[in-house]
């Protein structure tokens, strides 16, 4: 979700991202790096466009320990109860109540599941319990070395809002109003169109791209249907118009898939359904101090870091129209050598998914 803002210079480290000042660079058209940097600034592509200099800070980048936050679906009531015991996190739920005006923690642990589980609200309760996560370890003996291991992170589409928070891009708060924003136009596009989405089990990306053919092949251009969500190996995610999702789920037997299960969001996230949020959160965007990150932050739309403000926020705005390339980014992380991660938040659907990619990963799980 993202565009135009002015290119600024870092901040002092805030205090959610906690770990060490890896690559704190100003934000202009050159970087100026040692020749010790591990960062070099070589060419990295986005979609058409080349882009060098600030935004090939981490082109080189060599991953050993991460922080992975979950996206939305990861909610579930009864979180950020563990929150509570530590000041730090509470201090957050504090200040989330007063930009999204109601008590967020009451809704995150004691429901009601219909309203936590609508977009407008899941949304910033799973960034805010995320980032929770993040004092509850910092809280806990050994938890600050933890935190200062961390040499890359990403999420899972809202995940990736946390994961820019936590390396310092920006602050809690402008992240808090960016997501509470994302699932107020991410709702009111689904609310526009008759629009679903299925995971397909059991088969892999070529199949599942087959299988949309063949749907997409039955019902007219507004209703196709295109994978959203590539998530591991056996498990991808459909988007597009209702029609076309009920040809998916009746032809997915066909193409020798074990299941389809319908999910509970509110449209088809991560399609062109979403285009009527993406200028909402260009203003949005364009209204944001978003700085250098610190570490390496995977984005979901190419799984590759970024560095430039300008770039990110134009990942941004591409990210809820674009296909989500978590598999691609497990397999990056690990191929580089990525030794330790971490998920922080509720839920443990990102273990599952790292495991399902290889059986061998290293994950912890740290809840809120």
């Amino acid at each position: 979700m993202a565009s135009t803002l002015a290119i600024l210079r870092p901040s002092a480290p805030a205090p959610l991202a906690g770990g060490r000042a890896r690559a704190a660079a100003p934000a202009t058209a050159r970087v100026a790096l040692s020749s010790r940097s591990r960062y070099s600034s070589a060419r990295v592509s986005l979609g058409s466009e080349v882009a060098v200099g600030a935004d090939a800070l981490f082109a080189d980048y060599k991953p050993t320990t991460a922080f992975l936050f979950p996206g939305q679906g990861a909610q579930t009531v009864g979180m950020g109860a563990e929150a509570q015991s530590v000041p730090a996190a509470t201090k957050l739920f504090n200040q989330a109540n007063e930009i999204l005006g109601y008590d967020l923690l009451d809704l995150c642990t004691n429901g009601p599941k219909e309203k936590l589980d609508s977009t407008v609200i899941s949304q910033p309760a799973i960034y805010v319990t995320s980032l929770a996560a993040v004092e509850v370890l910092r809280a806990r003996d050994g938890g600050q070395d933890v935190i200062n291991s961390v040499d890359v992170t990403c999420g899972l589409s809202l995940g990736e809002y946390t994961a820019l928070a936590f390396a310092g891009a920006f602050s809690f708060e402008d992240g808090l109003k960016l997501v509470k924003l994302r699932g107020e136009a991410m709702q009111d596009a689904s609310d526009a169109a008759n629009s679903a989405m299925v995971s397909v089990i059991g088969l892999d990306s070529e199949k599942v791209q087959e299988l949309c053919d063949a749907a997409n092949e039955e019902v007219d251009e507004n209703e196709r249907v295109q994978i959203a969500n590539f998530l591991c190996p056996g498990n991808y995610a459909v988007s597009g118009g209702v029609k076309g999702i009920e040809v998916v789920e009746a032809k997915a037997k066909s193409f020798k898939a074990r299941m389809t299960v319908r999910l509970a969001v509110a449209g088809a996230f991560h399609t062109s359904f979403m285009q009527p949020a993406v200028s909402r959160l260009e203003s949005a965007l364009a209204a944001t101090e978003i700085r250098t990150p610190r570490i390496p932050v995977i984005s979901n739309v190419d799984a590759q870091p970024h560095s430039d403000p300008d770039t990110i926020k134009q990942i941004l705005a591409q990210q809820v129209t674009s296909p989500v390339q978590w598999e691609t980014t497990v397999k990056t992380l690990m191929g580089k050598g990525l030794e330790k991660s971490y998920e922080l938040g509720p839920g443990k659907v990102i273990a599952g998914i790292l495991k399902r990619i290889n059986k061998g990963a290293s994950i912890e799980n740290i809840g809120a």
